[in-house]
């Protein structure tokens, strides 16, 4: 039996190898092998009968079933007896050799099954391949091709046997006629001879050790022969290439006199091949071979064919390796070994042919040549060690090469020449030189010379390649440390090799520190006459200066203190390096720096390590290193920021105290000046630098290089101003009577003048350059301002400072001053300007010093303003300008009014009017331009200081009232920004000392006011910032101390949040309320000035600000206007004339009174009138119907009226529009929907809340109705007819929907009913949206009935009451929509605290049998929401509610089970809650009820009934646990197999049920499996949950096997996928986990059967699960 069941088991999987699924075939390959591992004899004999027995079988498939073979004896080979080897042997030898074609897949299949059997019986094996491998006759070629693969996986096995072998083949090779069997046999000799040598280098291990290689040499020299005479020169490409791969391990074998005789003929035969062969790897390795099989016999003849060989190897590695041939990269290995062979063997001769290679100019000649010279010098170390002179000799043009490949190439040969002591060597240190340079080589150059076939520059670029290798040398090459040290030193300080110095600091640092260890307190640096190594003032310098540029990296000049102060990551970190360099030669610097420096650089260096470029704080940053002395904060501060960051230096300085050494210094950094001619930002730094230095020096010293700088400067370079005049500045710190002197003296000199001077420099001078003299000069004058102490600045500010710069700016024609119009001399000017006047306000005497230029200076500032363009900012000038005013204004004397009025016309008609840029981030322009409008805040501030009056403040005011009321936002803006600093500035700074009458408040409010609803928002907020300040100036005015905090104006404030909003009605409520606060505390004699102003501003451009104007009017009036005696009636009466024409809300508010009156007097008139106004209602008709709401008691009769209209008028009217429609439509009728829209118009008015409240039932029972009623229904015909012509004419028409009206007015009510909340609820819930269309108005519905009871409670008794008279309705929507209503109320425990619930429950259960399946399932939805509303009243009630329920269940009148579900869900709900003595008596009866719905096409219905399934199970435990139990069994696999549902719900329904049938199990370790595996949210893995239930199930249940089986089967048809697919994994499982004596229960021939069905379905997944099901049943064999 079990042997029948192996085979049929073993026939359904071979069976199934057909399928034509890759996949599918993988899964039963698989499923044989699984098969395989317990019962490897009857597999492989079922798969050895299945292709003995299936001839036809396509070639394909009998592969599958051999590499399954091959596994499974691969894996249990020690397992197999002789019988079974012998038979496996004959089907795969068969097999191979069936066909004469060569069908690789398949013979190869069957040759692996024969390798795999020959590890084991490698005597069958040869016997059976022998057996087909005779002499005389042509084998097959997979014969020969399994031989080789034998001899290489069995080695000591096959090798006795090549013997043999070899000598019958022989005679073999001389009959095969075709290319491919000559390629057999190649590939068999070199497979041969490979184990040949394997076999004698591991004689130790062999079986038989007295094999030797001349046992071989014979067989091997004739297979030679043929090969080599015959087969190599007739063969087509491929064979050739197979011989000479075979050649190479043949050679090996060869007598030594036989290698010796063919090697002249051999070896250019095989170079030939380079030239023939595209892939030329194997031609390579051969010749690999071939060379070291002629060395290790000493053959003579290389020396007669090295040229050859080298010319063709060199050939080989010139070719360019693409990264992506792998085949290539390998044939340079190979090649490289070719040399490494013949470096061993003639070193003279290889680099005799080398060597000149490098001084061609191809580039790969050359590239080539370096990298087989670095691998000589690598490998042949002992045989270059005497030929390092001539390596480096020859070196000297490739390192001229500006090639970046050759460039790469060189520096790895520097590498290998280090690690090989050739640097040592005479020629040595231009080795280091160029390994330097390349570090310094500018990205740009790299990217340039790169051609357009290379690669991106990355980790293998020149300059990354040097730097490592440069440190790599540094650090671990230890003879190198005499070779670099002091060498690398000569590189620090010249310009070219800026880029290399972060690399260079790196190594030197390293080298220096380990000479520290060897001697602790030695110099570093031993000059000895070493003219070459540079000075320490030179290194200071170098270290200092060349890291200070603008951060740019690819600039060759950079600076360390740039780099440490502004950008210290910039340039692989180049100034955390060169900090450290100059810790570690302070000594050698200067010996007093070691202390200061020792402790400061490493906080630095520790700063650094903390923070990286993008997270660094630049300010905290440069007060860590840039902070300079207490005293000189003040003037520094006004120098460039940069100069600050010569702290380092100056303490530097300080600490050697040397006057000498400062003056070595100083010069040293006078002579590099010209090295940054081409950089003029590193060059300022360098001025700053030298300034620092004067400061330390003796005055003599100062006046000789102030003198020099001032001669050699470069003056027609704008840029290098700025430094020059840093340089006087600074030095002016502590030299400023020298500094000043020599600036009058080169001032006095002729350098000025066009004729010829004193100096030859400034000969033939244009105008242009003396005018880029002056403006340099001009420049040094204000920063000698900024620098100088100020208790000597005052003194001379005048007479030295301000006269030369006026003589500087004009010049003299015919003894007349004239200025000059030069741009740049202008800024220069009014920057000096500034920093002088800013100069003396920082001085401690400043309030008593009298300028008496002030009044000049200030007219020269407003004639620069005025010259400049008036709608653009291009330059600083006007920033500058008003900066100077700025400044001028605070010093006495005080200015005249003209010249303020003018000031003042100047300064805002250029500010004001620039256009506002583009909004594209923060532009320069832009933030020149707020620099600017924060200078002229300055200004006006300072100017009204001067006049600190109600009447000078509205003087200034009164300079910006045009530009508060320009048309241009941009200006607007500005004027009232400007006007909120100013009236801040006055109110902080206003002294009273007397009651003073503010006569101007009312004209400044009128001002500001309408400007809350300006167009900007920014100009909102400052408007009311304005105001705010204004009132606080009238209770200062009117005694208020300054710090008294009035309620009404600091609301004010809490008011802006609203001017942000975009709302018009939010905007305009605000202003609003900004005018009942003015209203408030505004004196009595300034409302009328603020009223005409504001009746002015009704005409202001901005219609924003006009309709504010028109609200702050209206509110006023309200507010105060029992003063003004006004008369309603005419004011009414000129609104409602105006309604026609305008919007305006004042207008609109004045109609609304007038109809408001004649409705007391006329309410039936006009309604009726009213109603009769065409649909839709314009916003005049609206505004007249919310009028009649502003009286309660009107507001009550309207209602009335309008609801006898709604309710006892016909709904709609039934038309078919259509003679074959099928349905008739539902159109409207025309009052009641005008009825409705006037309720919603009179319901939305805030005033109808008391008659809203009144009629409150009447209102929400019949507009819910009405809503019922209009869902789907059209509008009237006319007004149809009405939309037709609006859209056929494109004129736009407001259409009116039945529906949508009635939901709107039903929210008026809510609202006005005080259930805003009912509202806002269903808003948030989508129930208005529901409630409009027919697929939601149920959920409406529901929806609202919940809103209703939570919050409007109270309102509930009176509105049910006039629901249940509608639940009679003849309409059936009235009935759905009260029963839907009245339902929902159930759910809510409101009902219980009113009492309702007895008369509700009544009224439910009285409509189980309306008509209607819609009103019954929603009856029983209704009673199941007792357990939400009153879970404690349900088994007073379960009685009742279960038979009900169980009707609903056996409804027979719903074709679509929508009652049964209702019931079912209700059931769910009422199972915790029931009497369990009710419940116990109706568990069975619903439980066979619902069974049929598991497997429902509906996926409501099984997700339904699968949880109520397991609600089932939780009520049942305990006494009727016994009697469920077969129930549980009965719905077990469904349930399992129903977690692979497509549904999610179903698949937690199930997950539900399942947790809960556990317990009435009786299984605590199953109970525990579905408690693990299937709570809620945790993924599940279905294998593994089903493998362990599975495995639990047959341990505590084994007789349940066949019937679990027999329900799986049922699913095997299912029309779910995933389905179908879980049932067969179930059986798997089962069969899996289940005891031998369980198998009486197992249909083997059903579940075969079923298993082969499922192996033709569609899907392959499921084909894979069955499979997988098919290779488990092996238990049954």
């Amino acid at each position: 039996m079990s042997e029948t069941y192996a085979k049929r088991l073993s026939a359904i999987l071979l069976d199934a190898v057909t399928d034509k699924d890759p996949q599918m075939q993988e899964q039963v390959c698989g499923a044989l092998c699984d098969f395989g591992e317990s019962k490897p004899a009857e597999v492989l004999s079922a798969c050895e009968e299945h292709l003995r027995l299936h001839e036809k079988l396509a070639h394909p498939y009998r592969t599958i079933i051999l590499r399954a073979m091959e596994i499974v004896v691969s894996n249990h080979i020690s397992e197999l007896d002789k019988d079974t080897a012998r038979a496996i042997i004959l089907l795969a030898s068969n097999e191979m050799t069936k066909v004469k074609e060569l069908v690789s897949d398949w013979q190869q299949a069957a040759s692996s099954v024969l390798v795999a059997v020959g590890r084991r019986f490698i005597s069958s094996v040869m016997e059976e391949l022998l057996s087909k491998f005779q002499p005389g006759l042509l084998p097959h070629p997979c014969t020969v091709h399994t031989l080789a693969s034998l001899s290489v996986s069995n080695v000591f096995g096959v090798v006795p046997f090549l013997t043999s072998i070899l000598s019958t083949m022989l005679p073999m090779l001389g009959a095969a006629k075709h290319d491919s069997m000559k390629v057999v046999f190649c590939c068999a000799l070199q497979r041969f001879s490979e184990s040949i040598l394997e076999y004698l280098a591991n004689l130790d291990q062999a079986p038989d050790p007295t094999v030797r290689k001349d046992a071989f040499a014979s067989d091997i020299f004739g297979a030679y022969d043929i090969l080599f005479h015959q087969w190599l020169q007739s063969g087509g490409a491929k064979l050739r290439l197979a011989v000479v791969e075979a050649l190479g391990p043949m050679s090996h074998l060869l007598p030594s006199e036989k290698l010796e005789e063919q090697l002249p003929k051999l070896l250019p035969r095989v170079l030939a091949f380079y030239k023939k062969h595209t892939e030329t790897v194997h031609v390579s390795k051969s010749l690999g071979q071939i060379l070291e099989a002629a060395v290790s016999v000493g053959s003579r003849t290389l020396d007669i064919h090295l040229n050859s060989l080298l010319a063709a190897l060199h050939a080989q590695i010139c070719v360019p390796v693409e990264s992506s041939s792998p085949l290539v990269m390998s044939n340079q290995k190979e090649v490289l070994r070719c040399f490494t062979v013949l470096a061993c063997c003639s070193p003279d001769r290889l680099l005799a042919f080398l060597l000149p290679k490098l001084d061609t100019s191809n580039e790969r000649t050359r590239v080539g040549t370096l990298q087989v010279l670095r691998h000589v010098i690598n490998a042949a170390a002992a045989q270059m060690e005497v030929k390092k002179p001539v390596i480096l000799s020859s070196m000297k043009l490739p390192l001229l090469d500006t090639n970046n490949k050759v460039k790469r190439a060189v520096v790895q040969v520097v590498s290998a020449m280090a690690h090989h002591g050739y640097l040592e060597q005479p020629g040595g240190k231009a080795m280091v030189e160029y390994i330097v340079q390349q570090c310094a080589l500018p990205p740009e150059a790299e990217i340039q010379k790169l051609g357009a076939d290379s690669e991106a520059l990355a980790a293998d670029s020149v300059r990354a390649i040097s730097v490592s290798t440069l440190y790599l040398v540094s650090t671990t090459v230890d003879r190198m440390g005499e070779v670099l040290w002091p060498y690398l030193l000569e590189f620090l300080v010249p310009i070219r090799f800026t880029r290399a110095l972060s690399p260079l600091c790196r190594s030197l640092v390293h080298l220096a520190q380990k000479r520290q260890e060897a001697g602790a307190h030695a110099p570093l640096i031993q000059y000895n006459g070493n003219v070459h190594l540079p000075s320490p003032y030179a290194i200071t310098t170098r270290l200092l200066v060349e890291h200070c540029g603008p951060g740019r990296w690819w600039r060759p000049q950079l600076c360390l203190l740039q780099a440490v102060s502004s950008h210290p990551y910039v340039g692989d970190g180049r100034g955390a390096a060169s900090l450290r360099l100059l810790n570690v030669l302070h000594q050698d610097i200067h010996p007093a720096l070691g202390q200061r420096w020792v402790t400061a650089i490493p906080l630095l260096l520790e700063h650094l390590d903390e923070y990286s470029e993008e997270t660094l704080s630049q300010k905290e940053w440069e007060e860590k290193l840039l902070v300079v002395r207490e005293e000189e904060k003040t003037r520094v501060s006004l120098l460039w920021e940069q100069e600050e960051k010569t702290r380092f230096l100056r303490d530097s300085l300080a600490v050697v105290s040397d006057n000498t050494w400062v003056c070595h210094l100083t010069l040293e950094m006078c002579k590099q000046l010209p090295n940054y001619n081409g950089t003029p930002l590193e060059k300022n730094f360098l001025y700053k630098c030298v300034g620092t230095t004067l400061g330390a020096a003796s005055s003599k010293v100062v006046r000789k290089h102030l003198r020099e700088l001032l001669e050699t400067a470069r003056y027609q370079e704008e840029r290098e101003h700025e430094g020059l005049a840093c340089c006087f500045g600074i030095c002016a710190i502590s030299h400023l009577d020298d500094t000043l002197a020599q600036l009058d003296d080169f001032v006095k000199s002729d350098v000025l003048r066009k004729s010829a001077g004193i100096f030859n420099l400034f000969k033939n001078r244009s105008e242009s350059e003396a005018n880029k003299v002056r403006s340099a000069l001009i420049l040094c004058y204000g920063h000698v301002a900024a620098g100088a102490p100020r208790e000597l600045l005052l003194a001379r500010v005048e007479a030295d400072l301000f006269w030369n710069m006026s003589e500087c700016f004009s010049t003299k024609v015919l003894g007349i001053k004239v200025e000059t119009q030069d741009p740049a001399l202008r800024l220069s000017l009014v920057q000096s300007v500034c920093m002088a006047t800013q100069a003396i306000c920082s001085s401690a005497h400043s309030s008593s010093f009298h300028l008496s230029r002030k009044a000049e200076l200030v007219a020269q500032m407003v004639e620069f303003i005025r010259a400049e363009p008036p709608d653009s900012l291009k330059t600083p000038i006007w920033k500058k300008a008003m900066l100077a005013c700025t400044y001028l204004v605070t010093l006495e004397p005080a200015l005249e009014e003209q010249v303020q009025a003018d000031l003042i016309h100047s300064c805002l008609h250029r500010v004001m009017a620039v256009l506002p840029e583009p909004e594209e981030g923060d532009s320069p322009q832009e933030s020149l331009y707020l620099d600017t409008v924060q200078v002229l805040k300055d200004l006006l501030t300072s100017l009204l200081l001067w006049n600190m009056t109600p009447l000078g403040l509205q003087v200034m005011l009164e300079h910006l009232s045009p530009w508060i009321k320009s048309p241009r936002g941009h200006e607007r803006v500005r004027a009232v920004g400007l006007s909120a600093c100013l009236l801040q500035f006055f109110l902080q700074h206003l002294q009273i000392s007397a009651l003073v009458p503010f006569h101007n408040l009312g004209l400044l409010i009128g001002l500001f006011s309408p400007r809350c609803a300006d167009l900007w928002p920014a100009t909102r907020r400052e408007a009311v910032s304005c105001i705010h300040s204004l009132l606080y100036l009238q209770l200062t005015c009117v005694g208020f101390s300054r710090d008294y905090q009035d309620d009404v104006a600091e609301q004010l404030l809490s008011l802006k949040d609203g001017l942000v909003h975009p709302d018009p009605a939010i905007l305009f409520h605000t202003c609003h309320s900004i005018a009942q606060l003015i209203a408030k505390r505004l004196p009595p004699d300034q409302l009328i000035n603020l009223l005409l102003t504001l009746f002015e501003s009704l005409g202001d451009p901005d219609k924003n600000c006009s309709r504010a104007a028109s609200v702050m009017i209206n509110c006023l009036l309200k507010e105060r206007g029992n003063m003004l005696q006004e008369k309603v009636p005419e004011i009414v009466s000129v609104l409602r004339s105006k309604l026609q024409e305008t919007q305006e809300e004042h207008i609109l508010q004045a109609a609304q009174h007038s109809v408001f009156a004649l409705a007391t007097h006329h309410c039936a008139s006009v309604v009726s009138n009213l109603l009769g106004s065409p649909l839709p209602f314009d916003s005049h008709t609206c505004t007249l119907w919310r009028a009649l709401a502003l009286e309660p008691g009107l507001a009550a009769q309207v209602l009335g009226l309008l609801l006898e209209k709604i309710s006892k008028d016909v709904l709609f009217e039934e038309s078919q529009a259509f003679l074959l429609s099928s349905t008739p439509d539902r159109v409207a009728t025309l009052l009641p929907l005008a009825a409705t829209c006037a309720l919603h118009e009179v319901a939305s008015a805030p005033a109808s809340g008391p008659a809203v409240l009144e009629l409150y039932p009447q209102l929400f029972v019949a507009l819910l109705l009405r809503v019922s009623c209009t869902v789907g229904v059209q509008p009237p015909r006319q007004l149809q007819a009405k939309e037709r012509r609006s859209a056929s004419s494109g004129l736009a028409s407001r259409s009116l929907e039945p529906c949508s009206s009635a939901v709107d007015a039903l929210q008026a009510v809510l609202v006005r009913g005080g259930n805003e909340d009912v509202v806002q609820c269903m808003e948030l819930d989508g129930g208005w949206q529901l409630l409009r269309t027919s697929a939601g108005h149920e959920e409406g519905v529901t929806r609202l009935a919940s809103a209703m009871a939570k919050f409007a409670g109270p309102r509930l008794p009176l509105v049910m009451k006039l629901l249940f008279t509608t639940q009679s309705s003849m309409y059936e929507v009235q009935r759905v929509t009260s029963t839907a209503f009245l339902a929902e109320l159930l759910s809510s425990n409101v009902v219980n605290d009113l009492m309702l619930l007895e008369s509700l429950l009544y009224n439910l259960m009285a409509r189980q049998k309306d008509t209607s399946a819609r009103v019954r399932r929603l009856v029983l939805h209704g009673l199941a929401n007792i357990t939400l509303g009153s879970p404690d009243k349900v088994q007073t009630h379960s009685p009742q509610l279960l038979t009900a329920m169980i009707g609903g269940l056996d409804d027979g009148d719903d074709p679509h089970s929508l009652v049964a579900l209702e019931a079912m869900v209700g059931l769910a709900r009422l199972m915790d809650l029931v009497d369990a003595w009710d419940l116990h008596a109706v568990l069975l009866h619903i439980a066979v009820r619902i069974r049929p719905f598991f497997d429902s096409e509906r996926m409501e219905l099984r997700s339904v009934s699968i949880g109520l399934f397991g609600h089932l199970n939780k009520a049942c435990r305990g006494d009727c646990k016994d009697v469920f139990l077969e129930q549980v069994v009965g719905g077990l696999v469904p349930l399992l197999l129903h977690l692979r549902d497509p549904h999610a719900p179903v698949v937690t329904a199930c997950r539900f049920a399942l947790r809960m049938c556990g317990p009435n199990l009786e299984c605590e370790e199953l109970a525990a499996v579905f408690q693990r595996h299937l709570q809620e949210g945790h993924d599940l893995h279905f294998g593994e949950f089903l493998n362990t239930t599975c495995k639990h199930l047959m341990r505590h249940f084994p007789d349940l096997l066949g019937r679990l089986l027999s329900t799986s089967l049922f699913y095997y048809k299912s029309s779910w996928e995933d389905v179908r697919a879980a049932a067969p994994m179930l059986t798997g499982f089962l069969v899996l986990h289940m005891e031998a004596e369980q198998r009486p229960q197992v249909d083997l021939e059903q579940l075969l059967t079923a298993l082969q069905l499922l192996l033709k379905d569609p899907a392959l997944k499921v084909r894979l699960k069955a499979v997988k099901t098919l290779g488990r049943l092996v238990k049954f064999a």
